[in-house]
């Protein structure tokens, strides 16, 4: 967990200012999981209800698992939500950056918003036009530390189950991030079917087995 910085308290000014333009359902949007080894990219799209804002929304790298997951629940409750992934395969076919932005316009075709606020620099090819960029916009906007939260419990719930499949790699633990443990499981047990080949780790050793049995 990154321990928070004073000024990261998001707030709810970036949807005021889209609504002031006229634009009435702004959804926030964020994803989790560019650089794991293993496993979909997932993004979320979130429009909050201004009245029922749960409390303690915060980028989800500032908060614990448990109050990831009490959040989570509270807005899947109380605001619209969607949720959106894209596969290993995209992955592979696309490059990492290109499936999560894939993820995030699958995400906001679930709702149908005004506008839309992404955390990053880049939108969405599908959203051009309907979109802002907000950097670190999980620290400074509401709606999409909402978006960030969803995204990082659903997606970590994901890796617990597969994990049960593909037991050994850690991914209960690591959600498929490039820990000590889960290289030494590459290299011990192979690559999985939800392994990203087109990551180098994953690549070298699918190279170097071909190497040895060539």
């Amino acid at each position: 967990m990154r321990f928070a910085d004073p000024m990261d308290i998001p707030d709810y000014s970036f949807e005021i200012a889209a609504q002031a333009r006229g634009l009435v359902r702004i959804a926030g949007i964020d994803e989790v999981g560019r650089g794991p080894l293993a496993g979909p990219v997932t993004a979320c799209a979130v429009i909050l209800d201004p009245a029922n804002i749960p409390p303690g929304l915060r980028d989800s790298k500032q908060l614990t698992a448990a109050r990831r997951e009490i959040l989570a629940a509270q807005i899947i409750a109380c605001a619209l939500v969607s949720i959106a992934h894209a596969t290993v395969e995209e992955i592979d076919r696309l490059n990492i950056l290109q499936a999560s932005l894939l993820a995030m316009e699958r995400a906001a075709e679930g709702l149908a918003s005004d506008h839309h606020l992404i955390d990053g620099n880049r939108i969405p090819a599908g959203l051009q036009g309907r979109a802002t960029c907000i950097v670190k916009g999980d620290a400074r906007c509401l709606s999409i530390a909402a978006a960030s939260i969803v995204a990082k419990v659903t997606r970590d719930r994901i890796m617990v189950d597969l994990a049960q499949q593909h037991p050994g790699y850690g991914w209960e633990r690591n959600a498929g991030y490039p820990a000590p443990a889960h290289l030494a499981a590459l290299q011990k047990l192979g690559v999985t079917p939800w392994h990203r080949r087109s990551f180098r780790p994953v690549h070298n050793i699918l190279y170097q087995d071909k190497s040895l049995s060539a």
